[in-house]
């Protein structure tokens, strides 16, 4: 009888974490519709901006603006939603962000001028701000510590297949030249987004840190086996125990080697070019010699297709190869590519074939970025932060990001004019070893670490790669 007994007890206790397990795959998945509007909305400029700059006669100078409108938004957004994700909480601010994606969305689709134009994407880019960050956030925050990278790596997936679909409507309205459609469209995710987030939990962490306990508790027992609510629980009071939640401690010399991680791969993730290949992929397959816009707009489908099917692939190794081994390969891949498309961009006689060895160079490209560096820097900008300012943390190193993001696409068409082609490519080639090379001396291993652990390194005064 007794036995009997103790069965039960093992298939309730078992069901209780399957049935958790199910639900926080759930909550990801509506939280990384944030991830999939913001692909949306930085990839479909690449197509649309070929019809704007047609209509509202824009210069170079003015198609670059009208392009990175959008990441002085995302600035906004970062700056801003580290505050707020620390106050309002990771879902209530998610569920405004859902708002916001859609007026900038509407916005840009009504725009008469370029005025208008350029407001309504500052609009959506203060979403994007907000969502590159506090998405994968939420999500590091309620997953279990052994498939955390495979979980927050859902967010990317989401962001890259946002891209994807933002080249397909690109390339369905191409033909009749409707770009306010392709803008309009991304209201349909951003109601679904709002809408889910409303049936989802608040980050049990966040709780904890607002002193609601037993909140915190409430929510552990519906994502936990019930055997582990308690001990997460208590680690996470003891982590916050130890926190003042200041600016000032993002400064403290515990925390800046973590500071200089963050940093560092947010600025690395950029400066190597990848928003290049997003916003101006069908621009390089025009300059490469492919016909026509449709043309060059269906060949970026295919480059986005191979990001998200190796975003896929990376998802699967992250918790088991780990972070490093990733990015190393990542940024060999990004290099190497980098100095091969330079190379034919600089042989004249290689015109005939110039635009399908672009393609192919891309591809390996975006490849390579996909499985390691784009991931990768989201998932350990959200594991190696205490608590209390990680919201802050995060927002410091999205600022980052955005800010070179910014830097890149400003400045790419310049570069193309004043370097050349093969060289501004070169350029991001040697960038990228520079990355290469940070990545190898200073970027920690986070696998298999709890959020509290990773906290504790950090206060023990250890060096990165001791991790």
């Amino acid at each position: 009888m007794d036995l009997t007994l103790l069965k039960e007890v093992r298939l309730m206790k078992n069901k209780a974490k399957a049935d958790g397990k199910r639900f926080v795959y759930l909550a990801t998945a509506i939280s990384a519709l944030g991830g999939m509007l913001f692909g949306y909305d930085i990839g479909v400029i690449s197509g649309a901006i070929l019809f704007i700059q047609k209509e509202f006669s824009l210069s170079p100078g003015m198609e670059e603006i009208v392009v990175s409108s959008v990441l002085l938004g995302s600035l906004v957004g970062a700056v801003v939603g580290g505050i707020l994700a620390d106050r309002l909480g990771r879902r209530r601010l998610l569920i405004l962000t859902a708002l916001v994606f859609g007026l900038g969305a509407i916005g840009a689709a009504l725009a008469p001028g370029t005025a208008w134009l350029l407001a309504a994407r500052v609009v959506a880019g203060t979403a994007i701000g907000i969502a590159s960050f506090v998405a994968p956030l939420y999500i590091s925050e309620i997953a279990p510590v052994d498939i955390r990278g495979k979980l927050v790596s859902i967010n990317q997936v989401a962001l890259t297949s946002g891209i994807v679909i933002s080249y397909l409507v690109d390339y369905a309205f191409a033909g009749s030249q409707a770009w306010r459609w392709m803008f309009a469209l991304a209201v349909i995710p951003a109601a679904a987004f709002g809408i889910g987030l409303i049936f989802i939990p608040n980050s049990p962490r966040w709780l904890v840190d607002r002193g609601h306990a037993d909140q915190a508790r409430a929510v552990l027992k519906r994502i936990r086996g019930p055997e582990q609510v308690e001990g997460e629980l208590s680690e996470i009071q003891h982590s916050v125990a130890q926190q003042k939640g200041h600016w000032s401690e993002l400064l403290s010399p515990l925390l800046r080697p973590a500071m200089i991680v963050g940093i560092g791969l947010a600025i690395a993730q950029q400066i190597t070019g990848i928003n290049t290949v997003i916003y101006y992929a069908p621009t390089i397959f025009r300059f490469a010699g492919l016909s026509s816009a449709s043309v060059a707009i269906l060949a970026s489908v295919g480059v986005g297709v191979v990001n998200v099917v190796l975003t896929l692939v990376a998802m699967q190794l992250i918790d088991r190869v780990g972070r490093r081994p990733l990015l190393l390969v990542s940024l060999a891949g990004m290099a190497l590519s980098l100095f091969v498309l330079g190379l034919a961009f600089s042989l004249p006689q290689l015109s005939g074939s110039l635009g399908w060895i672009a393609v192919a160079s891309l591809m390996v490209y975006v490849g390579s970025f996909a499985v390691g560096l784009g991931p990768v820097f989201w998932l350990m900008l959200s594991e190696i932060y205490p608590l209390r300012i990680r919201g802050r943390a995060m927002s410091v190193g999205t600022i980052a990001n955005w800010s070179a993001n910014l830097l890149v696409a400003l400045s790419f068409l310049t570069l193309t004019q004043v370097l050349g082609k093969p060289a501004t490519f070169w350029l991001y080639g040697v960038v990228s070893i520079g990355a290469w090379l940070f990545a190898f001396f200073l970027v920690p291993e986070t696998k298999g670490r709890s959020l509290e652990e990773i906290e504790a390194h950090w206060r023990a005064g250890k060096h990165p790669r001791a991790l």
